[in-house]
């Protein structure tokens, strides 16, 4: 296995490719914290912020959806309804108190029995301010922390935390006023809102948009600023183009341009290990002891440390495709139908999407994309056989079974390791690579060794 050399990848590019996958989950379409990053730079170039701030500002930007994985599920049984759509739809409706009560009904357990569905339009009614502060801080509180994570300055951190804060005062999570919010956060809100406007209706929409929430979601200042960006035709042209990335990663200030060296990538696979594992209560830690687990069988078949190092972050982002599949079916309790399982058979398909943009872990989109098919090929998405399926995705496809069965659910206790090795025995040579099985079994024997002393 040949790993690519990280040394000169450009952080922006990363990060740029990796906001696709909070597009998705935020249930915007592709290329969103890209635009609003194009949006907000000229905003923040026009009121004069240096180069330093326009570097942080630019990472805020991309990152600003870091935490919007966290409160899906809470939307989902809040709401009864899917996230995606919930979360695409809630961010088109205007400022005003009538148009959030018909948003409200009309997005609350349509698919479920009145009764249901009037209990919980009842509770959203006498709740709704503690939920959203409830939800939002969660979301803003992750984010923030993810970000630190990722070694990203205080000021990006603060800039995500504050995201929802309002001019006014009314916002969340802290009711923060006027200028006491972070110009980044303020920024970042009004791109937002500029983006989704503008996508759903059109430039003038947007711009109608913000100059109704001047005074109670935006400084004045800051919306006089985007109509005099919003000016220039080409400002329009550049961020409806094809090629909008590629101006975007350029836009980073010169001097100020970062590369991730290997620490850092293995931080930001962390990072975005925390951000899919937070979508479903269900996976928490999934996705690390899938890194875990992946690492003793690689390292049991004698992987040289830099080939563990690449299964490691293969491990820790191979769902990362989950965040564009709705809650609604990753937590159904019941079995689900032939739609909804339409739905989980397109994870890997994103996940192969979304890792297949970056250079440093094209490598990974295949294992990412086979980690659910099977040796005999019954598995999915593409019904691959044997000889088609790496030993790096055999590898990860038995850390995930493996975790899947001993991992403890809100639903089961953990299974016993000797009940686990069983079931994973009887599919070897199905779904099981044998020496992949031999390998995790002897790694648990080490394990439980190292207990034992």
């Amino acid at each position: 296995m040949t790993v690519q050399n990280s040394k000169q990848l450009r952080l922006a590019e990363l990060l740029g490719a990796l906001s696709h996958a909070l597009d998705i989950t935020e249930g915007q379409p592709r290329g969103h914290c890209v635009r609003c990053c194009w949006i907000g730079v000229n905003i923040g170039r026009h009121i004069g912020l240096s180069e330093t701030q326009l570097s942080d500002l630019y990472y805020t930007l991309l990152l600003k959806d870091l935490g919007c994985s966290s409160n899906a599920a809470r939307i989902c049984e809040l709401y009864l309804t899917d996230d995606l759509s919930f979360k695409h739809d809630y961010k088109t409706v205007n400022n005003s108190l009538p148009a959030a009560l018909r948003f409200v009904l009309s997005h609350t357990g349509l698919k479920h029995g009145f009764a249901e569905r009037v209990r919980a339009i009842v509770n959203i009614m006498q709740n709704g301010g503690d939920i959203a502060n409830e939800m939002i801080e969660t979301r803003c509180q992750r984010g923030g922390d993810i970000a630190r994570q990722m070694h990203f300055s205080e000021a990006v951190v603060d800039g995500i935390y504050s995201l929802d804060e309002h001019w006014d005062g009314k916002g969340h999570p802290h009711g923060l006023q006027g200028s006491a919010i972070p110009t980044f956060s303020q920024i970042a809100l009004l791109a937002q809102v500029m983006d989704v406007f503008q996508i759903n209706a059109g430039r003038d929409s947007a711009l109608n948009e913000l100059r109704d929430r001047v005074g109670n979601w935006f400084d004045p200042a800051l919306v006089e600023a985007a109509e005099f960006v919003a000016n220039d035709p080409q400002f329009w042209t550049v961020l409806q183009s094809d090629n909008l990335d590629q101006t975007v990663y350029a836009l980073e200030p010169a001097q100020n341009v970062r590369f991730a060296d290997d620490e850092q990538l293995d931080d930001i696979a962390h990072g975005f290990a925390l951000v899919i594992d937070s979508k479903s209560p269900f996976t928490a830690g999934h996705s690390e002891r899938v890194m875990l687990y992946t690492d003793m069988i690689s390292e049991e078949m004698g992987y040289s440390a830099q080939d563990c190092q690449h299964l490691r972050r293969a491990a820790l982002l191979h769902d990362i495709g989950k965040l564009g599949v709705s809650n609604s079916v990753l937590d159904k309790p019941g079995k689900l139908n032939d739609q909804e399982w339409a739905q989980i058979r397109m994870h890997p398909v994103y996940s192969d999407e979304i890792l297949s943009r970056i250079d440093a872990f094209k490598q990974l989109s295949p294992i990412a994309r086979g980690h659910h098919e099977r040796l005999d090929g019954r598995g999915y998405p593409d019904g691959l056989t044997a000889s088609n399926i790496s030993m790096e995705t055999r590898i990860v496809t038995t850390a995930d079974i493996f975790d899947a069965l001993t991992a403890e659910r809100p639903y089961r206790s953990a299974m016993p390791l000797p009940k686990a090795l069983g079931i994973i025995e009887a599919d070897v040579g199905a779904a099981i690579d044998p020496k992949c099985f031999q390998a995790l079994k002897h790694a648990t024997e080490r394990m439980d060794q190292y207990k034992a002393a």
